[in-house]
């Protein structure tokens, strides 16, 4: 058993009772949505997708890309016009079944993710980047299949398997480049263990899966094993570590009657638990619900290309349509007009718009890996260019999550080393969080730590034990009140307010001095806040923390606003309330009680040393834990956006200039532009895309 049941920390006791089955299909239906990869791909997804499904897409890109492209090349060869564009002429009986039947195959095999996608965008009447492809390849198909057949025109089968390789292409890279949103439901359920120590009336230990428990059953939880129900303990005492569920910084002490949640760490001693909830009603299958309602009430984020392809795919109907009119108005053949609208049609979707965005994306995703920035959800991060407001979780983001000495008071005529060296001789060999701290600080201060004999733990009150000969006490306020030592009391309760656990220091019964304990503040953190100030950012904490210990921070760090003894459950609607007052929000997290408000936040960011939850619900996970990171994220997700604008003018003002051209509106004065000048200008605006993109500077 352990020592140290006197540093308690009061918890709050968590009323949960929300349903919460269906965790597992969250797997949602659009797993096979490719549409859903439209251009910046999980521009929708946030978070469904499994990572298996995600690979599976990419590969099949992957293969759709290199298919088409190898078919590509008897294509061109085979194609009149590009025959005539280099002055040759390889045309033999029968080579145009040939070459349909080759780019019957490109249309339905690589042309088939557009074309179910362009489906999907016009049952949710949203046409974007799958329905303007999905008309250039449909028209310029079927178009050329009629010449083939008999038609008076030309055909336009390697405009449409260009077409089809580019935006393969486009969204492999794009898709290989966003890191796999993967399921943060799937990661929640991981955390409870799958199976309990079920203890029998005769107390004998079976092992037995999680769904066999029943309520008021006993179960036994080993030192270092995680809870595995929510409940009530019977026997034993330990403290327990609750902070990556409720975001409490210190590990709870817990003795019989207390109630313990499911998923939090038994530290120390063995408890015997009665189980109180399973399954559904449990608290961390309340979180899983909470996680998965936030991210179905998500908008779904039309991101830039998007939206520059919906204006397309309207002035491409509109301008072909119109020229067919036009052409027929004038006099000339059926067969003439048809040619001038499908030439329309084609060359209003742009080869460079299918890179423009993903090619940005790719630099962009290698610049924020090598600065530890992992992009998870890229609509989210694109927008991160407009928030004004970022909360923090305190403890583990803003605070490391680990005790440290913040002051060392000794008695009149000690020294302060001599009270760190008693204290942590005779903590050495404890396994408690405050022992850990006092160690640590010894250490730092390279103090000698000298042997410890006949030690042992005063339940409730702390520890003694033998150090050179002198019985020495690390003990609690309540032990130093029974024996009536005197102190002072006033620093005391000064130390206490700012939320620090003091605890006192006696050798042979007499009182040496306090050493007062706190969650340690990040230096990255105060940085990062002052950062956010120049850019007039509103930087808010919010945390399950006291309202004491959260000033004590925020004071440090020089917050704008603290929001304190948040119930995890509330973290997501505070996060709603804060976005109600007109914020645009990010939330920086760490913990299970963080994972619903980084979801219902415009930006949720992990940080890295967190619970593999949080970092599945975030859309950006700051791998090296530093807060500052979120500033350099902020700058470059400006600098991408940017850089996406730029290229998004690129690769449609080539098109904005050639549609007008291919329509003839300088037919009377005898220049219309050929398909063969069309696609000269065409690949060269993709080449100009492709360069700006690698311009990217972070």
């Amino acid at each position: 058993m352990k020592q140290n049941e006197d540093h308690k920390h009061k918890h709050y006791g968590h009323h949960h009772q929300n349903d919460h089955s269906h965790h597992d299909h969250q797997t949602h239906a659009h797993h096979d949505n490719i549409a859903h990869q439209g251009h910046g791909e999980g521009h929708q997804h946030h978070g469904h997708h499994g990572g298996h499904d995600h690979g599976d897409m990419v590969n099949d890109f992957k293969k759709r890309f290199f298919i088409s492209l190898i078919l590509t090349i008897p294509i061109l060869a085979l194609s009149p016009m590009i025959q005539e564009f280099i002055g040759v002429d390889w045309q033999f009986p029968f080579d145009q079944y040939i070459l349909f039947a080759l780019s019957t195959f490109v249309f339905f095999y690589g042309g088939w993710p557009f074309i179910t996608g362009a489906i999907r965008e016009l049952n949710d009447r949203n046409p974007g980047m799958m329905t303007l492809i999905g008309l250039a390849i449909l028209v310029a198909y079927g178009y050329s299949s009629l010449t083939v057949f008999g038609w008076e025109g030309k055909d336009f089968f390697w405009e449409l398997a260009t077409l089809i390789d580019i935006m393969l292409l486009g969204h492999w890279i794009e898709m290989r480049s966003v890191m796999g949103a993967s399921n943060a439901l799937e990661q929640l359920v991981k955390l409870m263990p799958n199976e309990a120590h079920k203890l029998d009336e005769k107390g004998n230990v079976q092992d037995v899966p999680l769904s066999e428990l029943k309520s008021k059953d006993y179960v036994l939880v080993k030192p270092g094993e995680k809870v595995p129900v929510d409940g009530i303990i019977r026997d034993g005492k330990s403290a327990v570590d609750e902070s990556l569920l409720t975001g409490e910084s210190v590990p709870v002490e817990k003795g019989a009657d207390d109630e313990v949640i499911g998923g939090s760490v038994n530290k120390e001693g063995s408890l015997t638990i009665q189980v109180e909830k399973t399954g559904e009603e449990s608290f961390l299958s309340q979180v899983v619900t909470m996680v998965k309602e936030a991210q179905e009430s998500k908008s779904k984020t039309q991101d830039l290309t998007n939206r520059a392809a919906k204006w397309l795919f309207y002035i491409a109907l509109l301008s072909g349509f119109v020229t067919l009119i036009i052409w027929l108005l004038l006099g000339y053949s059926f067969d003439v007009a048809m040619e001038r609208m499908v030439t329309v049609m084609v060359i209003t979707c742009p080869h460079a718009l299918g890179l423009a965005a993903p090619l940005v994306v790719a630099v962009s995703t290698s610049i924020s890996a090598k600065k530890g920035l992992l992009i998870r959800n890229r609509a989210n991060f694109e927008g991160a260019r407009n928030l004004n407001a970022i909360v923090f979780d305190k403890t583990g983001t803003l605070t490391k999550g680990e005790f440290g000495v913040t002051d060392i008071v000794p008695v009149e005529g000690q020294r302060e080393v001599d009270v760190l060296a008693y204290a942590a001789s005779v903590e050495q060999n404890s396994e408690h969080p405050i022992a850990t701290g006092i160690v640590q600080s010894a250490k730092e201060k390279e103090i000698r730590v000298d042997k410890v004999t006949d030690f042992e733990s005063i339940t409730g009150k702390g520890i003694q034990g033998k150090v050179n000969g002198k019985i020495v006490h690390v003990v609690s306020p309540k032990y130093v009140h029974n024996k009536q030592l005197e102190y002072d009391k006033e620093l005391f309760n000064e130390m206490s307010e700012q939320g620090k656990t003091v605890v006192f220091v006696l050798v042979d019964e007499q009182l040496i001095g306090m050493i007062a304990l706190a969650d340690m503040v990040r230096e990255t953190a105060k940085e990062a806040i002052s950062t956010l100030k120049e850019q007039d950012i509103h930087s808010i904490m919010l945390t399950g923390d006291n309202k004491k210990v959260a000033n004590w921070v925020a004071d440090q760090l020089g917050i704008d606003e603290v929001y304190a003894e948040v119930l995890p459950d509330d973290k997501a609607s505070q996060v709603k309330e804060i976005q109600q007052q007109g914020w645009k929000v990010a939330m920086t997290g760490d913990g299970v009680n963080d994972a619903p408000a980084l979801a219902t936040a415009d930006l949720g960011i992990a940080i890295g040393a967190g619970t593999d939850v949080a970092m599945e619900t975030a859309d950006v996970v700051l791998v090296k834990s530093n807060p500052k990171d979120v500033v350099s994220l902020m700058d470059l997700s400006r600098k991408t956006y940017r850089k996406m604008v730029q290229n998004l003018w690129w690769a449609t003002g080539y098109n904005i200039f050639a549609i007008p051209l291919a329509a003839g509106v300088l037919a009377p004065i005898g220049i219309v532009l050929s398909p063969a000048v069309g696609a000269v200008l065409m690949s060269l605006s993709t080449v100009i895309v492709a360069i700006n993109a690698k311009l990217l500077k972070a």
